[in-house]
């Protein structure tokens, strides 16, 4: 099975579906075309393979770094772009 993101007009994604293997190669088409979907399907991995993380509702995809990215949690959070995951920045 593949996973592919749909997302919205701001990269925001709004659904995850579940691809059959024999389609996966195709997974755009199938999706916005022989189901009528339409929109903007990207893959993902629910092992982080790919995309350093698994698309959820919410995610943001960020195309120049080609990877998923949680919302930020709070505002003292930032983004570690080698995880492309949030971290908690402390002061002492």
């Amino acid at each position: 099975m593949a996973y592919f993101a749909q997302l919205d007009e701001s990269n925001i994604v709004t659904n995850v579906l579940v691809v059959p293997d024999d389609q996966a190669h195709r997974g755009q088409d199938f999706l916005a075309n022989d189901l009528g979907l339409g929109g903007t399907w990207i893959e993902t991995s629910d092992t982080g393979a790919i995309r350093y993380n698994y698309a959820a509702i919410g995610y943001t995809y960020d195309a120049g770094r080609d990877a998923f990215i949680p919302p930020q949690p709070e505002p003292n959070f930032v983004l570690n772009e080698e995880t492309c995951q949030w971290e908690e920045v402390t002061f002492p």
